[in-house]
């Protein structure tokens, strides 16, 4: 592709309401922590969806996750969330890796796939527009 990969971090601090009984983080709550780092991602490069959909009645939803969970979270755990675009021709692809701030230990890597979807209709566009994909750099 030819892309200069395009990568943004987020620091947080594991909260209480995140964990299961077994005082780990709940599977389902690492999709949350994507979408912190994704949402810094595209706002760190000018890119505001919601705006865009304001103002071209055109939607991102997001089509597919994946997650590899490698080391369980615990509460007040100090972690980095990366996400690094792959790819903004025919869909956003991005992925995640969440590891711990003290030593760098990976804990779960993952990645989310949104396609450009125009309403009302819910036509899928089977490419990025071009000025998101200018706003990103491509």
């Amino acid at each position: 592709m030819g892309m200069e990969k395009k990568t943004f971090e987020v620091k947080m601090s594991v909260p209480f309401f995140d964990l299961d009984p077994m005082q780990i983080v709940w599977h389902g709550n690492y999709l949350n922590y994507f979408e912190l780092a994704r949402a810094a991602l595209f706002k760190h490069y000018c890119v505001d969806l919601y705006s865009y959909y304001e103002r071209e009645q055109i939607i991102f939803p997001i089509i597919r996750t994946s997650t590899k969970h490698i080391f369980p979270l615990r509460h007040r755990d100090e972690v980095i969330i990366k996400a690094t675009l792959v790819d903004v021709n025919i869909k956003l692809v991005v992925d995640f890796e969440i590891r711990k701030a003290a030593d760098g230990s990976v804990c779960a890597r993952g990645r989310t796939e949104q396609v450009a979807v125009k309403t009302p209709g819910m036509e899928t566009l089977f490419s990025i527009p071009q000025d998101i994909r200018n706003g990103l750099g491509v």
